[in-house]
């Protein structure tokens, strides 16, 4: 199984990115995504989640209605697009696939069964 991220770059607060995660290996469409954050000196925290079939997402407070986590099974590649960025959103984002039927946005990290190794994502002031 290969779980790989990419997207991410430096932009100004304000500015918008679009991050991708491309899995291959596995049957893409048995898993709900999620998308972690982790900056340096604190926890992973849990952004962004969908369930399999797309329909159902949930969102951490610190990004609700600014970020949008979306997914295409004919790909195998999950999205996040993250518009008004601010610097506190500077960090590595990670997806991550759970086989568990539905995203609660508990974010439980031991519920993934596999993680990507990142991007990272700088918003300057």
């Amino acid at each position: 199984v290969q779980v790989m991220e990419s997207g991410g770059g430096l932009v100004q607060a304000g500015g918008s990115l679009r991050l991708s995660c491309t899995a291959s290996g596995l049957i893409f469409e048995n898993y709900h995504l999620s998308w972690f954050r982790q900056s340096p000196g604190k926890d992973r925290e849990g952004v962004a989640c969908i369930d399999r079939r797309g329909s159902s997402t949930r969102y951490a407070d610190s990004v609700q209605g600014r970020f949008t986590i979306s997914r295409d099974n004919a790909k195998n590649t999950l999205y996040l697009q993250m518009d008004d960025l601010k610097p506190e959103d500077t960090a590595m984002y990670h997806c991550a696939l759970s086989k568990f039927d539905y995203c609660t946005g508990a974010w439980r990290q031991y519920e993934y069964n596999y993680w990507g190794q990142g991007t990272q994502v700088t918003v300057s002031a």
